[in-house]
């Protein structure tokens, strides 16, 4: 057993849980969150042992240091918690892109702030923010989208400054073939994005967690912007 402990910030559904398996695999201990406490603690229960679940919104981050305090001392932090929007500017939303501004810039900020000092002070320490490509491959309505995942490498600069030694790294998902969102398309939606991808096949949900654990652990590494897309951008 890892004397290691990962807490995944959106950690129970989608490719927040993925990466909580697979922590768990290699033998850390991993916290998960998700809006709910009952089902959170479902989740977990079901992940085994090694895991436990705490109830977070990081959309209200007044609320964060509260709701943290169960967390002990960490090794590696993961915020995968995201939201999907289409606000178009024609029809733009305020409450729907402030929610996400909060969420995913203040959010993420609050939690490290809050999670510092259980932070273990070393290199071996990583903390992964998720972003994603709309912010420089934008599509119609992806205007708050695109701009706070182009908010979070700015992110990652100050804090992989702020924090070293710990490291601080980005990640930043294309279009996720087999993702709950992306699997659940209509036919031939997908088929468009095969098309342009180098190779012909979409990037997975495994390939995101392979990645996420090289930023996590790789104590080489720190500062990074990282795509995972399989070279849909190059065509």
């Amino acid at each position: 057993m890892s004397e290691r402990t990962i807490i995944v910030i959106g950690g129970t559904s989608g490719i927040g849980l993925e990466i909580a398996r697979d922590c768990i695999a290699r033998g850390d201990r991993v916290v998960i969150t998700g809006r709910d406490q009952a089902r959170s603690e479902e989740i977990a229960a079901s992940l085994g042992p090694t895991a436990s679940a705490v109830a977070l919104d990081i959309s209200e981050p007044e609320t964060i240091a509260e709701q943290l305090k169960p967390v002990g001392q960490i090794h590696g932090l993961v915020l995968a918690a995201i939201e999907r929007d289409q606000n178009t500017i024609r029809d733009y939303n305020i409450q729907r892109a402030v929610r996400l501004v909060t969420l995913k810039l203040v959010g993420y900020a609050e939690t490290v702030h809050t999670l510092l000092d259980r932070l273990d002070p070393s290199v071996d320490t990583g903390i992964v923010l998720f972003g994603g490509r709309a912010k420089d491959l934008p599509y119609p309505g992806s205007t708050t989208v695109s701009s706070i995942n182009g908010g979070v490498t700015g992110l990652v600069n100050t804090l992989a400054l702020e924090l070293a030694p710990i490291r601080v790294n980005a990640l930043h998902p294309g279009i996720i073939g087999d993702s709950p969102f992306w699997a659940g398309k209509p036919d031939g939606v997908l088929e468009q994005y095969e098309k342009r991808t180098p190779g012909g096949q979409l990037a997975t949900m495994e390939d995101v967690v392979g990645a996420t654990q090289f930023l996590l652990r790789n104590r080489g590494v720190s500062a990074v912007n990282l795509y995972v897309d399989r070279g849909w951008a190059i065509t």
